[in-house]
């Protein structure tokens, strides 16, 4: 950097050469993309070069070179990268004043960075979480899901024009147009046809079963000596003359329009899907309700030869200068703002990964974005093809025996949901693709009647007739009951389609991720948790991926969407509180480190209270009583008093969940931050969970993890341990499904947000004050238990895999051979035979139920030393674990220790579950 006379000698200059310029034009006004010369002299001269360049506003210039100031205060500028550090603080102010006078591409050239680059350095840019707001990282998300597919679009673009098209000089010397010029104007019209078309910009398949429409268009319309294979054989069979020089000129009157799929047959489509594994109905339907109509609004429908590549490029750049985003020609000539990091290619072409259970240890075959997309659907499919639309026999009978037939609600529930879903799909999407979003909703129909009759069968099995046929009937009259299963099968039919292989194991963000099914049925989420356990356990077809996006979506109701003022939740706590007369409602403490009973059906929850107590009001009146959370099955008339009022199953299972997933986090965050400190951790949980059976108010339109941060920040300062909120974010930003906005945006009253510390202060801690101070007192409260961690309840692949290398080594389904902790070091079988799945479940079961001794190994970053700023990474990133194995032998060195631990370790446990066996006898 220059010294500060000669960067303000500069800024002299280029402020003088402003003024010349204004003068020059005459002395006009300053027009509002316009720098006023005499307002930026304090600024250098580079910088202003840039603004000048971008033609940013005297605000815009402004606001960006302040987050510049609070970027270089930070001391952590890399030389030699000021520039690129101006262009993000540009982007920063200009979007957050929505005064956005470049594009983002142009942004990348004129300060010479692709993608990668410049959203890293935003996040670092980040110094003291208050420079990047909500609104910035919302357009920052848009830019990289936008780019993400258009990247895995072109790199299969690119891929399927060499199956299609000739390349040879001497096959091209005779011909007026060559394969290049037409893959140029294919991609081209692509982007076009999209923009105008969807909505949705980061929709990977509807895209791409748009982008094979656009190249149907160009096969038909092409030289059938520029086509390779099946294509040439295709075109021939249309019989269109080859577009030669001679034949063009003797063309004339008698040229061929393009032909439309409705007036040929379907040979060329059918290639293509079938090159690209893609449903030829699906791509049919979207050429006939988006591409068509596309098609003839462009004047393009009755083309007579490849359309002028210069007339639709034209027309996109207007769209994209709109957009103020990126221009995807870029990839036709491999401009390097649009390259991906050498490793991010390397991660595509390795996504997505079976899992570790479900394969032998050997070398996974590259699956890129589309086809992995692709192989998605076609397994649901497969799934669903022997599924009907409507309820089978056996179902039929079911709603048959019922007290009260439910035939004709089911059958107009689903005819209303289904008009509510495909025009809500289509708003999201495009106005032409409701015809699409009625295709996705037969096979949602599909699964919900799949699985209804498996869970009617279920509880066939387990209940005796008179009880079942009770049972059966409130169930199967229940619309919550139905509308949350019916939101549950099309959660899986959208996530499967909408499923993203650039963050492995997740589905993309886009307009129809969870919870925009809630919205679309307006089902509450408290409604819609009660049915994803039963779902998953009766449909055992659903894949490991979507059965993890089924656990997230349950997590985020617990986390959040469950606690927004709207929710039931709280008038169900209330009527406990009100019944029980006392605030320990939920979830006695004392059961907290017992393990989590896994054999809820959907009955237990839509119809509470728990199944003993149906027997006896069964033999009282001959039904099921209804409780807080029961609202909408109907009840039958008795003359006899209704029966006391149970605890409500439903409300008692979603705190336990609560706990452990708060506890789980917890543990996690702990384990980043205060490894040292061991003891604080049983305190900080003992707050944590007095905070949400106590203070539940807290939690209204709040999310967990802020209760979180703020418990470990008040005990950390009540016990003078040095911890900082910024540390405490900078890990927590680390852990899993994590988003920024948590910290960022907290509700500090109505209407009002403001970061995780104003909460903490003004709000957190005064009404916790006093509980805080018992802390530091010499006769502190009693510690809540600590809950019992549980293996998913999900039932995932349970086959033991061997070590690499190894003669008998063998290691249970619930680890990851790459990551092993000093827990779960303990679950290795040292020359055993593979034994049973229920022995490893034992194991695992002992040792997440220990004291947590051994916990502080597990596999994750170091702490973070308190910072001066908040420091935004690469996301992902942790520091280097140095007790993780680096190696086969090394591993090996650590079996005899290991034994003698795992020994131990089970001789307590089975003495500590055969106690609380006896407490519960008791």
């Amino acid at each position: 950097m220059p010294p500060k006379s000669q960067r303000r000698t500069a800024a002299a200059t280029a402020v003088q050469e402003m003024e010349d310029k204004q003068t020059n034009n005459g002395g006009s006004p300053n027009k509002s993309n316009e720098l006023t010369a005499e307002s930026h002299k304090d600024k250098e001269s580079d910088f202003l070069t840039l603004c000048q360049k971008l033609k940013v506003t005297d605000e815009v210039c402004d606001r960006a070179w302040r987050i510049w100031e609070t970027v270089l205060a930070s001391g952590d500028i890399v030389p030699d990268t000021n520039v690129k550090h101006w262009g993000v603080c540009l982007f920063i102010a200009g979007t957050d004043l929505n005064t956005m006078t470049f594009t983002f591409s142009e942004l990348q050239k004129n300060i010479n960075v692709n993608v990668a680059y410049f959203f890293n350095l935003l996040k670092k840019t980040d110094v003291n979480m208050d420079i990047v707001s909500t609104k910035v990282n919302t357009a920052v998300s848009r830019l990289e899901n936008k780019y993400d597919v258009h990247l895995a679009l072109y790199q299969r673009f690119e891929r399927t024009c060499t199956k299609i098209y000739m390349e040879a000089p001497d096959v091209q010397e005779n011909l007026d147009i060559d394969s290049k010029s037409i893959i140029r104007s294919c991609w081209i019209l692509f982007l076009l046809a999209k923009g105008k078309v969807l909505q949705m910009e980061d929709d990977l398949v509807i895209s791409f079963q748009l982008l094979l429409c656009v190249l149907e268009y160009f096969i038909k319309l092409s030289p059938p000596a520029l086509l390779k294979g099946p294509f040439k054989a295709a075109v021939n069979g249309l019989n269109q003359p080859t577009q030669t020089r001679t034949s063009r000129r003797n063309q004339g009157r008698n040229a061929r329009p393009a032909p439309k799929p409705a007036e040929t047959d379907l040979r060329v489509m059918e290639a293509l899907c079938k090159e690209n594994e893609c449903n030829v109905d699906e791509v049919k339907n979207v050429y006939l309700t988006s591409f068509m109509p596309f098609l003839d609004s462009s004047g393009l429908s009755g083309s007579q030869g490849i359309p002028e590549v210069e007339v639709f490029s034209k027309q996109y750049e207007e769209l994209y200068l709109k957009n103020k985003d990126i221009d995807a020609r870029l990839f036709l000539d491999n401009d390097e703002t649009l390259q991906p990091a050498k490793i991010d290619m390397l991660e595509l072409e390795r996504t997505p990964r079976k899992n570790h259970f479900e394969e032998e240890i050997v070398g996974i075959p590259p699956q890129t974005p589309v086809r992995a997309a692709m192989n998605s659907i076609q397994q649901l499919k497969v799934i669903l093809n022997s599924a009907s639309d409507k309820p089978s026999e056996n179902l039929k009978r079911y709603f048959s025996n019922c007290t009260v037939n439910p035939s004709e609600d089911v059958a107009q529930r689903v005819e209303c949901l289904g008009k509510a879903f495909s025009d809500r799909f289509a708003l999201a999407v495009g106005q032409g693709c409701t015809e699409i979003g009625s295709q996705r909703f037969t096979l949602g129909i599909r699964l919900y009647y799949r699985v209804m009759e498996s869970m009617v069968k279920s509880e066939e099995e387990r209940l005796s007739v008179q009880n079942f046929r009770q049972v059966s009937s409130k169930l199967l009259n229940n619309n919550a009951f139905h509308t949350s299963l019916l939101a549950c099968a099309l959660e899986v039919v959208t996530a499967t389609y909408g499923w993203s292989p650039f963050k492995s194991g997740s589905t993309s963000e886009t307009d129809l991720s969870f919870p925009w099914i809630l919205d679309v049925f307006e089902l509450r989420a408290f409604d819609f948790y009660k049915v994803i356990e039963s779902f998953i356990k009766v449909e055992p077809s659903l894949k490991r991926d979507m059965i993890k996006h089924l656990e997230r979506c349950e997590h985020r109701i617990m986390e959040s969407i469950a606690w927004r003022s709207d929710s039931v939740l709280f008038e169900l706590l209330k009527q406990s509180k009100e019944q029980e007369g006392h605030v320990d409602h939920a979830e006695p403490p004392s059961t907290l480190n017992l393990p989590l009973q896994h054999n809820h059906t959907a009955a237990d929850l839509y119809l509470s209270p728990v199944r003993s107590s149906w027997k006896k009001a069964s033999s009282i009146n001959g039904s099921v009583p209804q409780t807080a959370d029961n609202q909408t099955a109907p009840s039958a008339q008795s003359q006899q008093p209704p029966p006391k009022t149970q605890k409500s199953t439903s409300l008692s299972l979603f705190y336990k969940k609560v706990y452990r997933l708060a506890y789980m986090r917890l543990d996690m965050l702990c384990s980043h931050l205060l490894k040292g400190q061991p003891e604080l951790e049983p305190i900080i949980w003992t707050l944590f969970q007095h905070t949400l059976q106590n203070e539940y108010e807290l939690m209204r339109d709040r999310h967990l993890d802020q209760i979180m941060m703020s418990a470990m920040y008040a005990i950390c300062k009540v016990k003078n341990v040095d911890l900082r909120f910024k540390t405490i974010v900078t890990a927590y930003k680390n852990l899993p499904n994590t988003n920024q906005e948590t910290f960022k945006r907290v509700l500090i009253r109505e209407g009002q947000y403001d970061s995780i510390i104003v909460f903490y202060n003004l709000v957190f801690m005064q009404k916790l004050k006093t509980n805080i101070l018992q802390y530091a007192s010499t006769r502190p409260p009693t510690l809540s238990p600590i809950p019992h961690i549980p293996c998913s309840p999900y039932k995932f692949p349970n086959s033991p895999l061997k070590v690499p290398g190894s003669n008998n080594i063998y290691i249970s389904p619930m680890m990851s051979p790459t990551k092993m902790t000093p827990r779960t070091r303990i679950l290795v079988s040292i020359g055993e035979s593979f034994g049973s799945s229920e022995k490893f479940h034992k194991i695992n079961q002992m040792v997440s139920s220990s004291e947590r001794t051994l916990k502080r190994g597990l596999d994750m970053s170091s702490a973070p030393k308190p910072l001066k700023r908040l420091r935004f990474d690469t996301e992902g990133q942790d520091e280097a674990d140095s007790s993780k194995p680096t190696g086969e032998s090394k591993f090996q060195q650590k079996l005899a220790e290991m034994t003698s631990t795992r020994t131990r370790m089970q001789e307590q446990k089975l003495k500590d579950v055969a106690d609380a066996l006896k407490r519960d006898e008791k």
